[in-house]
């Protein structure tokens, strides 16, 4: 998958990309002074293609001038009725104020629709305020039960899907 936003080529995961998509969200973490967790909440993006491709779900990167600039995911989950969890959405700073993260979800949200999901979960942290805003704009409602040691908040959107999954 090849996708173009202005000037930004949002594409599916290589394994070339592991250290660059791995350092775009290891620095947005620390700009909000949150931790790297290459054994916990982040090993996912050190094993995508375990946690990611081999379970029906997608993990792109976004290239700017042929560099990784920013990152966005999601995977099946148990929780919830025929559900996913978008993970992983990341820009890093020079990027971010170019309508690329609202871009970034509603092909994220597309994608997912299309594949017959009903369901999208998002884990996140308060400090990260601007992804909160962009979410609770999206339509994300507020819901409970937070799995990530290091997120304080989880929302949850119902998908209007006519598409069945095959």
């Amino acid at each position: 998958m090849n996708k173009y936003y202005k000037n930004f080529l949002i594409r599916s995961w290589q394994e070339c990309h592991r250290i660059p998509a791995s350092e775009v969200i290891r620095s947005v973490l620390a700009e909000y002074g949150l931790g790297w967790e290459p054994n916990g909440a982040d090993r996912d993006v050190l094993h995508v293609e375990e946690c990611y491709l081999a379970t029906g779900g997608e993990f792109w990167v976004i290239e700017h001038q042929k560099s990784v600039v920013g990152t966005g995911a999601y995977y099946p989950i148990e929780r919830g009725k025929n559900a996913v969890e978008i993970r992983k959405m990341y820009l890093l700073p020079q990027v971010r104020g170019f309508g690329l993260g609202k871009y970034l979800l509603q092909h994220l949200e597309e994608t997912i629709a299309s594949h017959g999901f009903e369901e999208i979960w998002i884990e996140t942290a308060s400090v990260l305020a601007e992804a909160v805003k962009l979410y609770e704009r999206s339509g994300y409602e507020p819901a409970t039960g937070v799995e990530t040691a290091r997120c304080d908040r989880v929302y949850v959107k119902q998908l209007r899907s006519n598409v069945r999954k095959g």
